[in-house]
């Protein structure tokens, strides 16, 4: 009996040890035509062991890498696509600068310091006073999801001031609740309700006088 640890190291376990002896035994043909053919032959196969690749984009090409992945890059046949080599891969991809804040307020994100920039350029008025309060509404649920605890408004008014260089001030509120904002959206949802339950109260009217009338 033969076990698997006397066989050769299995390269890529999805596709099962039958494909991997396939490329071994394609990488002895002295033939390249029939090299060539069998390379065909074991994509296909290949693809056809894993159907879920045809979802991914290029896939076909994806196919053909792992099949010179098999072989240890030691296969002669004509790919379709740009054969990788095995220096290409060992380079490592460069690393990415991820994004740092020059602040405590991490938590915020960096759309929130977006806004308030944008916030810092518009000229007084309705437009800019309503950017305020909705950047202020947002820290206020930032805050509340990163530390996992309740806040106060007036703690959000001072990271407001400190982030925006003390450009962008709404201390002059008691609180959010008596933003504009935060009475729009309960004027709009207080018209919705009413809207709501008057169409009901109609509907049962319709109803219980159609009854009435099918009784007389």
């Amino acid at each position: 009996m033969e076990y698997n640890t006397s066989r050769t190291h299995l390269r890529m376990p999805e596709y099962g040890r039958n494909i991997q002896q396939l490329v071994e035994h394609c990488k002895t043909l002295s033939n390249k035509d029939e090299r060539n053919e069998m390379a065909l032959a074991i994509v296909e196969f290949m693809g056809q062991r894993n159907p879920h690749l045809r979802d991914e984009e290029n896939y076909k090409h994806k196919l053909w890498d792992h099949l010179f992945f098999f072989a240890d890059y030691d296969l002669d046949v004509d790919s379709p696509y740009p054969i990788v080599t095995q220096e290409e891969l060992a380079i490592k991809p460069r690393k990415m600068d991820y994004p740092t804040f020059d602040n405590d307020y991490k938590f915020y994100g960096k759309s929130i310091l977006q806004l308030i920039e944008l916030a810092k350029k518009l000229e007084e008025g309705d437009e800019k006073d309503a950017l305020i309060q909705v950047i202020a509404n947002n820290m206020k649920k930032s805050y509340n999801v990163y530390n996992k605890e309740h806040v106060s408004d007036d703690v959000i008014f001072r990271h407001l001031k400190d982030l925006s260089d003390n450009k962008l001030d709404i201390t002059s509120l008691d609180s959010l609740d008596k933003s504009k904002i935060y009475y729009a959206n309960n004027r709009n949802k207080n018209n919705n309700n009413n809207k709501h339950n008057n169409q009901n109260n109609n509907r049962r009217k319709n109803n219980f006088q159609n009854h009435k009338n099918k009784k007389r």
